[in-house]
């Protein structure tokens, strides 16, 4: 990336505001401010999100927003209510009160006599979710959205499920913000009342995991928030904006068809990151986007964005496979409107043993059904739902994989081939069991038969006609069903094979079903619709500048970091272990004196065939310390399963140095909801 040091404006920087809610809740702010905004008021962006302002996410503030502000915008960094520096307590994700407190915020900000009284919101992941929310209220000041890698469907398509599945990602996810909920305000911004704003969030935030595990299928729960309850809702401009390595790239294209507002979508090859610091790479001038969108929406300037095509999209090239990447090669496609015309279905038909035959008929002959009871080892190296790059959390060599799945391999393929968009498997398949799943992955299988994964998809069979109402299975019974892997674009080069992989479980990347499952695939019925395209002249006129922000206060490190992933497999007790390591060490950050100390630890483990010995446990340690003030805290969870219930443990402990001021425990027992 390269750092502007001159920037057409002159900012300054506001460390700590307080705008205040009606009940009296105060969020605190941040903002940067062209010099000149109080002669020549501007338009104003909104980054809304509970990742702590004043430190965590301070390096990255100053990059991106200080940019912004230098080219003319105000730039404002919020914490919800209950975080960083914000008073109150955060009790669960996209409450109503969030929304409500997002919607007086933008209110206020259109009133300062800085602000133009236009208003754009930014943010990935949970801002991304936010900006869309908030859209969907239609608060009169604000005018557009960049949503970057965020979701129209919280049950469907987030970290919790997938395909009605339960996903390893949502007991993650759960300990993060449980670590997070634990951290007490900057007692140098809000004095001596730090202490009990801390007691207020340690007693009150709650383990959010528990409420997650109380809703398995789709209700009102899931609902609330999910912008594709009423798409007509949303009126502003939005630009949709994710990558194939993350875990939200399925929302831009679903966006896209099913808005009326203007819109973008734009889709790299990174993972849960913004694309000016986009790993893995290229990185691309995604701040310069940005500059054109707020001046097209919020300043009435006319920047040629609109007649960019409305996908711009990464078309990755083959790679061999392995669990991290600096770039990954390829080129950049756009079309014109989603879905396009320019998109055509290509079937590859299953059959038996183990072929993928492309026509568009089914091939003539007789088959016999093709059936598969998958071990436990098989999804040990899938990586993680959601890749933050941080650590070695993609998918490896897929070969260890099939070995556990029922996989159909197509021929070298003798020319090119292209897909855009997203792979749909038809099976047509019974099951010896009430409650099943089917993991469907994608691969491109190399000469020399390494095979990477390339796209995958879960189905909870009791999901298979919706998951407002899942439905057991009859065991025996034959069913048609239709798996939707994530969308991609991926190209497959010439003797390259295709590989369709099937398995009943997938775990830790998903929890197992109850007991083990043994599918019958109906082969001759049963097949795999790839979305093609063929290159297009002008795809070669799309690109980017060069990834560019504005120059930030690096921090000291004064603990090294440590980041892996290891698979762990004690033959003497037949148990495996999925360990995560990311060890963020210690770091300093001068400008306001303070050490950040972040460690998590996770571990997925099972024994043989048990599938009652399936386990999650994490375990969390983050720390604040300056000169003789010292905070640390401990969050540790711990999920098993039986064929009945879900089992929950977990503890939280505070302390000021090392004495511990705080401490409490949960245990809880969930039914099981044909998951």
């Amino acid at each position: 990336m390269r750092y502007a040091t001159e920037l057409p404006l002159q900012v300054r920087t506001q460390e700590y505001i307080r705008i205040p809610m009606a009940d009296g809740t105060e969020l605190a702010a941040r903002l940067w401010l062209p010099a000149t905004a109080e002669q020549t008021p501007v338009p104003a962006i909104l980054e809304y999100i509970p990742y702590r302002r004043r430190d965590s996410t301070r390096t990255r503030d100053d990059i991106l927003h200080a940019w912004i502000a230098g080219h003319g915008y105000a730039c404002l960094r919020v914490d919800l209510r209950g975080s960083g520096d914000s008073s109150g307590v955060l009790t669960d994700e996209y409450l109503q009160s969030e929304l409500d407190d997002g919607v007086v915020v933008i209110d206020w900000i259109a009133r300062q006599p800085w602000c133009s009284g236009r208003v754009g919101m930014i943010g990935i992941s949970w801002g991304g979710f936010n900006g869309l929310q908030i859209a969907a209220l239609r608060p009169p000041a604000l005018k557009a959205v960049v949503s970057v890698c965020s979701t129209d469907d919280r049950f469907a398509d987030d970290v919790h499920h997938m395909g009605g599945c339960l996903l390893g990602d949502n007991l993650s996810w759960a300990s993060t913000m449980f670590a997070y909920n634990s951290l007490p305000p900057d007692p140098a911004l809000v004095g001596d009342n730090w202490r009990a704003l801390w007691m207020q969030r340690l007693e009150g935030s709650g383990l959010w995991l528990g409420e997650w595990l109380r809703h398995q299928r789709r209700d009102a729960y899931w609902q609330h928030g999910s912008i594709c309850e009423d798409w007509d809702a949303v009126q502003c401009p939005v630009m949709a904006v994710s990558g194939w390595a993350d875990g939200y790239s399925n929302a831009v294209f679903r966006l896209l068809a099913n808005l009326r507002v203007p819109r973008l979508g734009l889709i790299g090859p990174w993972s849960h990151k913004y694309p000016h610091q986009g790993v893995p790479g290229p990185a691309i001038g995604f701040l310069q986007e940005c500059l054109r969108w707020w001046d097209q929406w919020l300043k009435d300037h006319d920047t040629g964005i609109m007649q960019e095509p409305m996908l711009r999209a990464w078309m990755q090239d083959s790679v061999p496979p392995t669990t991290s990447y600096a770039e990954r090669p390829g080129r950049w496609v756009g079309e014109p409107n989603w879905p396009s015309m320019n998109i055509t279905e290509q079937a590859y038909w299953l059959r038996s043993p183990g072929e993928l035959q492309t026509s568009p008929e089914p091939p003539q002959g007789i088959t016999k059904a093709s059936e598969i009871q998958s071990p436990l080892s098989v999804g040990l190296f899938a990586g993680k739902w959601c890749s933050y790059a941080a650590t070695p959390d993609l998918p490896h060599d897929q070969r260890e994989e099939d070995g556990g799945a029922l996989v159909f391999t197509s021929a070298p393929l003798e020319q090119p081939l292209e897909i855009l968009g997203a792979v749909i498997i038809e099976l047509t398949l019974s099951a010896n069991r009430p409650v099943a799943m089917v993991a469907a992955r994608l691969s491109d299988v190399r000469p020399n038969d390494e095979a990477t994964r390339v796209t995958y998809g879960l189905l909870n069979l009791t999901h298979r006609n919706g998951s407002a109402m899942p439905q057991p299975l009859q065991p025996g019974h034959r069913y048609q069903v239709r798996i939707k892997l994530n969308d991609v674009g991926q190209g497959f080069p010439a003797g390259h094979r295709l590989r369709l992989s099937l398995s009943t479980s997938y775990w830790p990347l998903a929890w197992p079903p109850p007991q083990p499952v043994r599918l019958s695939i109906e082969t001759s019925s049963s097949r795999m619709l790839l979305p093609v395209r063929e290159p297009r002249a002008h795809d070669a006129r799309i690109g980017f500048e060069p990834a560019e922000g504005a120059p930030a206060q690096r921090p000291e490190r004064h603990t090294e970091a440590h980041h892996n992933w290891r698979v762990i497999r004690d033959l003497a007790n037949d148990e495996s272990t999925l360990e995560v390591i990311n060890d963020e060490g210690t770091i300093y950050l001068p400008e306001i004196d303070l050490a950040l100390q972040r460690k998590a630890l996770e571990w997925y483990s099972y024994r043989g065939s048990d599938f009652n010995s399936v386990r999650g446990e994490t375990l969390w340690e983050r720390g604040l310390s300056r000169g003789d003030w010292a905070i640390r805290t401990l969050t540790r969870t711990i999920l098993t399963s039986t064929p009945t219930h879900f089992l929950l443990h977990a503890q939280l402990d505070a302390f000021e140095h090392e004495r511990r001021v705080f401490a409490n425990t949960w245990s809880q027992e969930i039914e099981r909801d044909l998951v």
